[in-house]
């Protein structure tokens, strides 16, 4: 874990100047962890994507144009991908009060799109995702940081703005949930 923050603060230190090749291996090192954790959230390959996409821009502006000082560039990558799929559900909930034509193609395109991504992914994922889609957001979110991401406590707290209590006793919730709805599933 220490190599990791050592690689990530000698990497930032390289993208603050602006380093093109460091930000290749931002990318590189993040891509994966960073679509993976919007997937889960969004469930479109397609939405998974450009979010993913727009994070990445938003934390080379961020690091390049801020003044302030990053602790942890894992954590404040994922704190973006998060914002940003809060307000992609923030856009899809105001896109909500269209014609009653459009809500059904839509619906119908989202189902279309989800059956396709459950094709795309393993079968072992597909069912870790079953579990995750009857969680509420916050128990997925801590599963997908922790197990998925290999988050540790500290940097859950910093990216949910939490304490470290609280996200231990969330995540002890989330698991006892996700036992539930897989012992109900298997049955």
């Amino acid at each position: 874990m220490k190599t990791s923050n050592i690689t990530d603060k000698l990497l930032l230190l390289k993208l603050k100047k602006k380093d093109p090749d460091a930000f290749a291996q931002l990318y590189d090192l993040y891509l994966t962890p960073i679509y993976r954790f919007i997937y889960f959230k969004v469930s479109t390959r397609q939405d998974a994507e450009d979010l993913t996409s727009e994070a990445f821009l938003k934390i080379w502006q961020y690091i390049t144009e801020s003044e302030e000082e990053i602790e942890n560039l894992r954590a404040l990558l994922y704190r973006i991908a998060r914002n940003l799929v809060i307000d992609f559900y923030r856009q899809k909930a105001r896109a909500a009060f269209v014609r009653d034509e459009e809500v059904l193609e839509n619906i119908a395109d989202e189902k279309q799109q989800n059956l396709l991504s459950q094709i795309d992914v393993e079968i072992g994922l597909n069912g870790i995702q079953k579990v995750l889609r009857q969680m509420k957001d916050e128990y997925r979110e801590v599963i997908v940081l922790r197990f998925i991401d290999e988050l540790s406590i500290s940097e859950m707290a910093k990216i949910l703005n939490k304490s470290k209590g609280s996200i231990r006793v969330l995540l002890h919730r989330a698991l006892k949930v996700a036992k539930k709805i897989s012992n109900q599933n298997g049955k």
